[in-house]
């Protein structure tokens, strides 16, 4: 069964704080749909959408954009926001879309496919999706974040690996015990699962983004993990997050957390088309 884990308003609300919008790899999933059938853009389904970062970059290119997740605290979220008019929102699991056979041209997850029941999700695509539809399936998680200052670079990123292995033992049991490893292979495992014949795998594509430090902090805290300990110790949460913090800019020379630094997610997905 999917594993239920973001359905928190405070949870929610992080995430529509510090989640990031991943344009460039819209771009790559639009460009592989037009190959093929350049004319059928109308719907565009984004499943896990937590509160819409993912949903709102397709409504440039698709007549509609629905965004579903299975929490009402993170669909809510989605809503506060200034949407464009074709972008809305439905509560659902992932592996029942409110959908009729055919009707989709495009279903998408981004950092989300993981949590999903994975065969009963890829059986509801197949239903879903029209002849030559698409399915894309997006990976940048957290705690594959590597940071880029200056000429301390590697110091800092040693720093980042310590506070996610000091994370390691609030890694859900479902992704196993090496959280970056193991999310490349669930998403290794659902391309080759995926009946489709053709389709594309990609693997670390670097996605850079300029944030304070802070917003850096901000999407660690984000990550399941991070709240299964806050959940667990609340004061080693703080401690261990305060104390990432602290030594970051101390490696940096910086004092203000405001100062700005470079994440590089290095992102993973699969491109997947339906026969026509």
């Amino acid at each position: 069964m999917a594993v239920r884990l973001f359905e928190g308003k405070v949870h929610a609300a992080a995430y529509l704080q510090y989640r990031v919008r991943h344009h460039e790899l819209i771009s790559k999933i639009v460009d592989f749909m037009k190959k093929k059938t350049p004319n059928q853009l109308n719907l565009a389904v984004d499943v896990g959408c937590g509160s819409g970062q993912g949903t709102i970059p397709f409504s440039p290119f698709f007549t509609k954009v629905v965004g579903t997740d299975v929490s009402s605290a993170q669909l809510e979220m989605a809503r506060t926001i200034s949407n464009p008019p074709n972008v809305s929102y439905r509560q659902c699991p992932a592996e029942e879309l409110p959908f009729a056979s055919g009707e989709v041209d495009l279903v998408t997850a981004m950092t989300a496919a993981h949590w999903f029941d994975r065969q009963k999700f890829l059986l509801e695509v197949d239903r879903v999706l029209r002849p030559g539809g698409c399915l894309a399936l997006l990976n940048c998680s957290p705690i594959m974040i590597k940071l880029k200052y200056g000429d301390v670079s590697n110091t800092l990123n040693d720093i980042c690996q310590e506070f996610y292995d000091a994370l390691s033992p609030f890694v859900s049991p479902h992704l196993g015990l090496s959280l970056t490893r193991n999310q490349v292979k669930i998403y290794k495992d659902i391309y080759n699962s995926c009946s489709y014949l053709e389709k594309e795998w990609h693997e670390c594509f670097p996605v850079e983004r300029i944030v304070p430090l802070t917003g850096y902090t901000g999407i660690v805290k984000t990550t399941h993990c991070y709240k299964k300990l806050l959940e667990t110790d609340s004061a080693e949460a703080e401690h261990l997050c305060n104390k990432l913090q602290n030594r970051l800019l101390s490696a940096m020379k910086a004092s203000s957390p405001d100062t700005e630094v470079t994440m590089i997610f290095p992102c993973h997905y699969l491109l997947a088309r339906k026969p026509l």
